[in-house]
């Protein structure tokens, strides 16, 4: 988990998601200097149940993704944003997807929630109107994998990280790797957490230019037949 001045709602997640976990699990936080105690919140009520990183400068969600990712140690790596919630299932049904489906990467859906937990849409594919299976052009084009609700194997690493500089998103980029390299892809069409919009999230950013899309997808695409020579 990368976190930035989320406070507000960083015990109810962390909640949700200790609760399903076993006593060997890890937690992560990467915090990127929240100024509003958010780390200090996180070692006073949880202790050593999580690990609590905190970046001596601003490095932005990417790069407290990529921190957080390589100092995981477990067989399965679950992303997770700050101000969601996880449903009680969402561990079991993940872990069950990977054995049955013999899968390197599980994506799941989600409800749509407001900043009250009140429904908004049942379903975030429906919602951001989402085809998880459209292939590497149309996930350049508009990206339908979303880090919170996705899961992976520890064999990606080498695959995907560092995460190259030129890329738009983390999540895109796992996904995309995935796709390249003909991992096997997982969809679990259950709704396993409650994905809250509430105008503050990362992904809500203003719209671009047209010039910075273009710069964005160019960038993400030459990295991923970079990728291909490694």
């Amino acid at each position: 988990m990368a976190t930035y001045n989320g406070s507000h709602f960083i015990r109810r997640q962390l909640d949700s998601v200790l609760k399903q976990l076993d006593k060997d699990d890890q937690v992560i936080v990467v915090d990127d200097g929240s100024g509003d105690g958010t780390p200090e919140l996180i070692k006073e009520t949880y202790g050593n149940k999580v690990e609590v990183h905190i970046n001596m400068q601003n490095l932005g969600v990417i790069k407290s993704f990529e921190k957080a990712i390589s100092l995981a140690k477990g067989d399965i790596i679950f992303l997770c944003d700050q101000d969601d919630v996880w449903e009680d299932i969402k561990v079991e049904r993940v872990k069950k997807a990977f054995i049955e489906k013999e899968a390197d990467l599980v994506v799941h859906d989600a409800s749509v929630v407001d900043g009250d937990l009140q429904v908004v849409d049942p379903s975030w594919n429906h919602f951001n109107r989402n085809n998880i299976r459209q292939g590497i052009p149309g996930n350049i084009l508009k990206n339908a994998f979303t880090g919170c609700m996705m899961a992976f194997k520890r064999e990606l690493l080498p695959a995907i990280l560092p995460f190259p500089e030129t890329i738009e998103m983390h999540d895109q980029w796992i996904a995309l790797v995935c796709i390249y390299r003909k991992k096997k892809i997982a969809f679990v069409e259950e709704p396993l957490m409650k994905y809250v919009r509430h105008g503050g999230n990362v992904t809500g950013m203003k719209k671009r230019s047209l010039a910075q899309q273009l710069k964005g997808r160019i960038g993400t695409l030459s990295a991923l037949l970079h990728s291909a020579k490694g």
